[in-house]
């Protein structure tokens, strides 16, 4: 008769299967609770702060259980393939269309959607059409960072931010527009001069892979017109986070039924996204924690109370610099806590720094470290001294540029 395990031995065989990033994202929600449990979070602040965020955990798993099915039924590959094949070989022509497709995957499915589902695409794309990995990549990883200014769908700040400054998906993307603009023409400038240009990509020219048959036509449809649902209801003006998670439910809701009529083996448990939803959660236990304790007056005196330009260039440098030493999503956080309430202009300089910012280090965002761990799975060499130091003129360049843009919108 056979043993059944004990919940211990269970639970330690658990531990041992996960990987590191997965034991920091469970040991952030746990030391999260134990603020809680003793009482270095109250709980009133502690349930003040998951309030504010459930909203946001809706439209993640939406987003992400859609844009998953979107990827299963070959989307994602087949705008890729025939990306490669209407360059024709020209490499200007496919970084044109791969920064196009990056950008508007980050613009309309959130820039972790880029970072978990475009990146093996690219990487994909690259083998197939056998040329050199790392541009693809780097591309992005780039955009998913950059391109995530304009829409509040775009990142998890801008969802916290718009509901701070009280501007709907429109007037958020007035005020935006052409800060994105800005800092796209600084990300495109430095990806060829980078990583895209003849003497880094070692080819004049590719071959364009054959396109594949699309394997389902029915689910191809259904989860493309999902995705478009969702596009429309952003462009119909939904704008607040429980809004927008409900018109990402919506869209999901289409996909999974589509796969449950005609492949129902793709519904699996790994589509829900629980490692994102448990670092989310974590953060915004520890960091008001950190904020009681210091964190708080530290963010004051770095970003100050001007709402002027010299506030303004404070601000977002001190959501960048934070952002690489932290993470964005707790640097907005405190940052947001040290401006003051009347200061738009300061607040949505924040929002850029730990937007264009954490593009430094491999932890500046949850989207970069997502596409390390997917460079990993694929044996894709990223020499880091070379990813942190042009990081570095990204961060700088495109931070200025956004910044600089900003007051024309007003």
């Amino acid at each position: 008769m056979s043993r059944v395990p004990s919940p211990p031995a269970t639970l330690r065989r658990a531990v041992r299967s996960m990987g590191l990033l997965d034991r920091v994202r469970v040991g952030l929600l746990a030391l999260g609770l134990v603020f809680v449990a003793t009482g270095l979070l109250p709980p009133a602040t502690a349930r003040d702060s998951v309030e504010r965020i459930a909203p946001l955990l809706l439209f993640l798993l939406s987003v992400i259980v859609l844009a998953e099915l979107t990827k299963e039924a070959g989307v994602f590959d087949a705008i890729a393939q025939r990306m490669a094949s209407a360059g024709r070989g020209n490499y200007a022509a496919l970084f044109l269309l791969c920064v196009g497709f990056a950008a508007a995957t980050t613009v309309f499915l959130n820039l972790d959607t880029t970072a978990v589902l475009l990146t093996p695409v690219m990487l994909a794309l690259a083998a197939r059409a056998r040329i050199a990995a790392l541009p693809l990549a780097m591309t992005t990883v780039w955009l998913a960072n950059t391109a995530s200014l304009l829409l509040p769908v775009s990142n998890l700040t801008n969802l916290l931010a718009a509901d701070r400054v009280a501007l709907e998906t429109p007037a958020f993307a007035a005020r935006m527009w052409l800060p994105q603009v800005a800092v796209l023409a600084v990300t495109m400038l430095l990806l060829w001069a980078f990583f895209w240009r003849r003497g880094m990509r070692g080819a004049d020219t590719y071959d364009p892979p054959d396109v594949a048959p699309v394997r389902d036509r029915v689910l191809f449809s259904a989860t493309g017109a999902a995705c478009l649902l969702f596009i429309g209801a952003i462009l119909a003006g939904v704008h607040t986070g429980l809004q927008l998670g409900l018109a990402a439910t919506a869209a999901a809701v289409v996909a999974v039924a589509a796969f449950a009529v005609r492949d129902r083996s793709a519904l699996r448990g790994e589509l829900v996204p629980w490692r994102l939803m448990v670092f989310v959660t974590g953060l915004f236990l520890v960091v008001p924690t950190l904020e009681r304790y210091g964190l708080d007056e530290v963010m004051r005196s770095l970003v100050g109370g001007d709402d002027g330009a010299a506030g303004a260039v404070r601000a977002g440098f001190a959501g960048a610099g934070l952002s690489n030493v932290l993470n964005n999503l707790p640097a907005y956080v405190a940052g947001e806590s040290a401006v003051p309430e009347a200061n738009r202009d300061q607040l949505l300089s924040l929002l850029i720094g730990t937007n264009v910012g954490p593009v430094i280090t491999p932890w500046g965002s949850l989207a970069t470290l997502l596409w390390f761990e997917w460079c990993r799975r694929w044996d894709v060499r990223v020499p880091m001294r070379k990813f942190v130091l042009t990081g570095t003129v990204l961060a700088v360049l495109g931070c200025a540029a956004a910044i600089a843009a900003l007051p024309a919108t007003r």
